[in-house]
Parts: structure tokens; sequence; C-alpha cells
């Protein structure tokens, strides 16, 4: 079949989760580029791959060639750290000199190299083009090298993700039109918080699961355990007494984060992950019931990562606060799929078999 043909490297590659979706469809992991060192383990041993860690301004069209070495298509994909395009950074003019540096060094590698496919995941902001001119300028140069582009944002429940997650998915081929494949979920059969992590074993608060060690859920302080107990299903710090609101959430700027220190609910995708995912008072990530935050396996399940994927050499001597920050960096490794399912359609559609 054509798939041996192929090879994929991922930029800004992480512990692999948008890789893991191309392997879980048949594709070839050549490489992945990172520059944080820590996600080394988890991208190689779940993708049979090589982690090469260099900054994206130093990665050459040689690196990129001897690494795909003579493959028949060549696919480039990456999400640079989306921290460059948070909405804080569209507010922060002391930094709009140098925040868009990743995606135009995305772009320089792409012109160097000559890929046949490309695909970029990042946040929906960039649409802004007033603001983010920045990815007019990397669709705009895509074209004047020949390739056929198409992008949407995509809201991942729609697509059998249990997250309310809403992602800029740009697909680009030298080979023919592209685009997504269709959705497959609507509101009625969303995937939930219950479908996801209903069935794990309880756990308090700082303990971890006797039959796995990444079932595991940081210790509430003596406060923050007060008010989760004050906390309602689908609740969150708007429904405790006066004395046991921070003193931020007593001023009216306080009101725009109701959902802080939230409680899941069950039939409902969970909201967005990020990288203090399993901290209570970084969001709505309180479990529906349970008095603490969620796990890190409930963390990793809600970007569906397999319930194998091996995200350290050793659980009884891993670091919680970098494997959160790695699992909330994460490309949802269904989003993977559906970037690869679309592209192998393609390549279904455009090469002679």
């Amino acid at each position: 079949m054509f798939m041996k043909d192929c090879k994929v490297i991922d930029l800004f590659c992480g512990i692999g989760g948008l890789a893991h979706g191309f392997k879980l469809e048949g594709f070839d992991i050549a490489g992945g580029f990172d520059l944080d060192n820590s996600c080394k383990f988890a991208f190689e041993r779940n993708n049979n791959s090589n982690f090469y860690s260099k900054d994206v301004k130093e990665i050459t069209k040689e690196d990129l060639d001897f690494i795909f070495d003579n493959s028949k298509i060549k696919i480039l994909v990456g999400c640079a750290p989306c921290q460059n395009f948070s909405s804080y950074m569209f507010k922060d003019k002391e930094k709009e000199s140098n925040k868009w540096t990743l995606l135009y060094e995305f772009s320089r590698i792409i012109k160097e190299s000559k890929p046949d496919i490309v695909s970029m995941e990042n946040v929906a902001q960039l649409l802004n083009f007033k603001k983010a001119p920045v990815f007019e300028d990397f669709i705009l140069s895509l074209k004047k090298l020949g390739y056929h582009v198409n992008y949407e944002v995509v809201k991942c429940p729609e697509y059998g993700i249990p997250q309310n997650r809403n992602r800029l998915i740009l697909l680009a081929s030298k080979l023919g039109e592209i685009k997504l494949i269709p959705k497959t979920h609507s509101k009625e059969n969303f995937v939930t918080v219950n479908d996801t992590i209903g069935h794990l074993p309880k756990i308090n608060d700082g303990e971890k699961d006797k039959k796995d060690a990444f079932h595991y859920c940081r210790k509430l302080t003596p406060l923050n355990k007060k008010r989760i107990q004050a906390t309602p299903y689908g609740g969150s710090w708007n429904n405790w007494d006066e004395n046991l609101k921070l003193a931020c959430h007593k001023k009216a700027s306080g009101k725009s984060y109701p959902s802080v220190y939230g409680r899941m609910v069950w039939d409902k995708p969970s909201p967005t992950m990020t990288t203090h995912c399993i901290g209570y008072g970084n969001g709505r990530f309180g479990h529906p019931e349970q008095d603490r935050a969620i796990s890190l396996r409930e963390a990793a399940l809600f970007q569906t990562f397999p319930i194998n994927y091996q995200f350290a050499e050793d659980l009884k001597m891993m670091n919680t606060t970098v494997i959160a920050r790695q699992i909330g960096n994460a490309v949802p490794v269904k989003l993977g799929q559906v970037v690869a399912q679309s592209i192998k359609e393609h390549l279904i559609e455009n090469i002679k078999l």
C-alpha cells in the first residue's frame, strides 16, 4: 500500500500527541523536533521514532532531507507552542516584535524542504488577521509555493474528542485539493466526561490508584479542601460562603472568571486541558463528585491518549508538574487521527495505486 512510501516529521512534537494520531493511522513517524528534552522518552517510546532536540531556528533542509530519506511522500506537521498566540499575548505590546517567530520559521522550513503535504494546528485567534498577520503570511507563502490550502476552526467534540477545545487546523498539499474529513459527532452524541473517566476507581486527593500509579491527583491544602467540599455539582467559587472566597473574587474583575475552582459535569465534554490541568484552582478541573482535582490519568484521557501510552520511564519517579504540562501542551491524539485520516483519504484520491 502507498502508506509505506509516506514519512511524517513533527515539528514542536512535544510528547507526541499529533504524531501518535498519525501512527495509529498507519503512518511512519520519521522523527520529531522539540527543544524540551523532557519529552524525549514519551515521544520515542510511543511512536517508534527519533526525537531531535534542536531550536526550530536551526533546523535546516539537510536535517529534514536526512530524516525523510528517500520517502516518496513527505509530510511535515506541527503545532507551534500556543503560548505565543494566547489572548494575553495579543494584549502584550512589548512582546509583539518576536511573538510570531516560530510560525515564520515553520514557513521557512517548508519553503526550503518542500514537503508534499503540510499540516499546522494552532489556536483559533490566528484567524484575526488584523492582530495576527503572520497566519495570512503563512497562507500566502504556501500558495506561492504551489500548495492547495484549506483551513478551518475545529470544535473538538464534533470529532469525538471529550473536550471543549477549538483549534485551527490547516492542510496544504502539492498533490491537489485537500480538506478535513466530515464531522463525526453532534451535540446528541458528544463524548462526555462520564464516558471518558466515569469508570475509573475513586481516589482521594494526594492518592494514587493501587493498580494505576498514573491515576494520581494532587494533595489539596486544608483551605482548598474546604472549598471543593463547598462546591456543588457543576458549581464553582460563586457558590462559596464569603469566608472561603479569594480577595480577587470579591472584586468586580474577579467575576470574569466564573469557572475557576469549578467542578466538571458528567454529561458534557470536559473544559480545555491546559498545562495546569491537574490544579484545582486553575480552571474547572474539579472532579464532578469526588473532592479533588482531576488526576494525570483523567487529564490524559481527556486528551485522548491511549491507556497504554507511556509518559515516564518510571512512574514512581515521575515529575507530576512536568507531565501535566506535557499533557496540557499536547495535541489531542484523536485530533491527530482526524488530520491523518484526512491526509490518507487525500492520498488515495490523488495517487495512482
